[in-house]
């Protein structure tokens, strides 16, 4: 299937022209800066179709007339495909918003041969623009946005969703192409999962280019706490919810978490090219944790700790090595855990800032090197 990109024009391929927002002669024409640079490589390098979409209020009328508009747009136009930079399609509605066409943006009576079209990716196609309406025009085809945030809020009164709702949409908020081009290069590594058992159901959402954002409902406490350290200290955002047989003891509600997580990491980590693949790390206070990972494609596990106490908190000890025991199994790597000290409750949580700082490096990943880190060819 096919992925899109959804353009706006005036504030995102070329430069507003505030107050009255027309661009309507030759003297008003300003590219945005980089656009051709990080453009060209897009339409070289990915593998995108790319679809311009304008609202441009009250074109053919006496205000704005049609001969004004055509020459300009015709020259952005011609400009980009000099650069290699071609649309598929231009769509571009007339239409003023008192009108409240169902073509304007953010509606999308534009877009009916992309919506429910077996042949296209929407779910991972974006829309690229610089106003609120751009990500409401998102939430509406049910894609992610790129908001090109260079411009007021304009435009408010057709926003239709929740605030969490836009938010939720945009994938990325930047004023400048490059991040646009390296973020696309990268691929958005997000994921939602699954996993359910007679014994667990579990749901996880995990961004690997995240900011430490966590939200876990395990029913144990102190679980939830470490696995808490994972998003922190691994700056990914990771929401976890697990319904387990709690009722009988714990093992279950770890162990697949601990699977579920794994599979989770495998997912969002795809075909792993540009990825450092490698981590390790940490003291706290008295004790001192080291973790090395690798993400090479094969499980195994060195464990060398030991724990005096059966449970810290609501969490038996001899559970931690069966979570990462899992968490290796189905993210197929190598992890070697070794830890000393004195007070449990700081050691099992070193272990985890450590394995959360082994993540952090193992997945950093560089959009401009698109390369396999194994001389197999295959990880």
């Amino acid at each position: 299937m096919k992925k899109v990109l959804f353009i706006d024009r005036d504030g995102t391929l070329i430069e507003e022209f505030p107050p009255t927002y027309q661009i309507d002669s030759f003297s008003k024409l300003i590219f945005y800066p980089h656009v051709f640079k990080y453009m060209t490589k897009i339409a070289e390098e990915l593998n995108y179709e790319l679809v311009l979409v304008s609202n441009q209020d009250g074109m053919g009328t006496e205000k704005f007339p049609a001969e004004q508009f055509w020459p300009v747009h015709n020259l952005i136009m011609s400009s980009f495909a000099n650069e290699g930079v071609v649309f598929s399609k231009e769509l571009i509605d007339p239409s003023v918003p008192e009108e409240n066409s169902p073509n304007r943006k953010p509606r999308t009576g534009m877009f009916t041969d992309y919506l429910n079209n077996p042949n296209y990716d929407i779910a991972n196609s974006f829309v690229i623009g610089d106003r609120i309406t751009d990500v409401q025009l998102a939430v509406n085809l049910g894609c992610k946005a790129i908001w090109l945030k260079n411009n007021p809020d304009l435009g408010s009164k057709e926003i239709t969703s929740s605030t969490e709702e836009l938010q939720n949409a945009v994938a990325l908020q930047t004023t400048h192409w490059k991040d646009i081009y390296e973020f696309l290069k990268s691929g958005l590594r997000k994921i939602s999962h699954e996993r359910k058992t007679n014994e667990t159901e579990i749901s996880i959402e995990l961004n690997l280019d995240g900011s430490g954002k966590a939200n876990i409902q395990t029913g144990l406490g102190f679980f939830d706490h470490m696995l808490d350290q994972i998003a922190r200290h691994g700056m990914i955002d990771l929401n976890i919810h697990t319904k387990g047989d709690l009722h009988i003891d714990e093992h279950h509600t770890i162990e697949d978490t601990g699977i579920a997580l794994g599979e989770a990491f495998t997912k969002a980590l795809g075909n792993k090219r540009g990825i450092e693949r490698y981590g390790f790390a940490l003291p706290m206070d008295e004790s001192e944790a080291k973790v090395l990972l690798d993400f090479g494609g094969r499980n195994w596990i060195v464990w060398n700790t030991s724990f005096s106490r059966e449970k810290v908190g609501d969490m038996p000890t001899e559970m931690f090595f069966h979570f990462f025991k899992s968490f290796s199994d189905a993210a197929k790597c190598n992890l070697n855990i070794e830890c000393r000290g004195e007070n449990e409750h700081h050691k099992i949580e070193a272990i985890f800032k450590a394995f959360a700082k082994a993540i952090k490096m193992a997945v950093k990943k560089d959009p401009l090197k698109d390369y396999l880190p194994s001389t197999k060819g295959v990880l």
